[in-house]
């Protein structure tokens, strides 16, 4: 009789950090709240983590910021994975700070996917295509390239995580420059890569594309 195989999910392991701390000044209102299809942003992210079977989904979040909170728990996502950032105002990076210190972590993850909360319009098949190539470079920093450039959701090994704790970095860029693991460039060909939600024509675009 031949050896059962078990057939493992690359996000078995992993921790998706959903980064939703944003003013959207540009945007004029809040972006994770914008509808998308049928439901908002936040929600199209979420349940595309949530299809691609990742452990654990945390979304860092500005304080009091009620309305994201009321949508959060529409969509059932736990109010125990949610990290508040209460010094946005020190930017993006701060934010992964505050994620890597947060001792919420399920203890199976080994490797965390840093994701922007306004990307809802990337291709599912991107993101699965992302999961299969940092499941082959284990331990590697893996990052999409398009258009010469590096784009997110960038996936971390543990080592590389566990330094945002210290770090004195002033962004990510900078930060991942200084961790000694092997990058892994992933060539990706998802036009919604280098598309950010920070103005009402980013928005216009992205709806029209999908």
């Amino acid at each position: 009789m031949p050896p059962v195989t078990c057939h493992m999910s690359p996000a078995e392991h992993l921790g998706v950090l959903v980064l939703g701390a944003g003013a959207s000044s540009r945007m004029g209102r809040p972006k994770l709240l914008l509808p998308w299809k049928d439901t908002t942003v936040i929600g199209q992210i979420i349940g595309q983590w949530r299809e691609l079977g990742a452990r654990q989904i945390v979304i860092v979040h500005r304080s009091n910021d009620s309305a994201l909170f009321a949508e959060l728990d529409r969509l059932d996502h736990p109010r125990a994975n949610r990290i508040e950032n209460p010094q946005t105002g020190l930017g993006m990076f701060s934010s992964l700070i505050c994620a890597a210190n947060w001792p919420g972590w399920q203890k199976e993850i080994s490797n965390w996917a840093i994701v922007l909360g306004d990307q809802p319009h990337l291709q599912a098949a991107t993101l699965r295509a992302l999961l299969a190539f940092a499941a082959q470079n284990a331990g590697a920093i893996c990052q999409p390239q398009s258009g010469g450039h590096s784009r997110h959701p960038v996936i971390l090994p543990r080592v590389a995580f566990s330094g945002l704790k210290f770090s004195r970095a002033e962004s990510l860029k900078d930060f991942l420059k200084s961790v000694p693991c092997r990058r892994a460039e992933f060539a990706a060909t998802d036009p919604g890569l280098a598309l950010d939600l920070d103005t009402p024509e980013d928005y216009r675009r992205a709806q029209a594309a999908v």
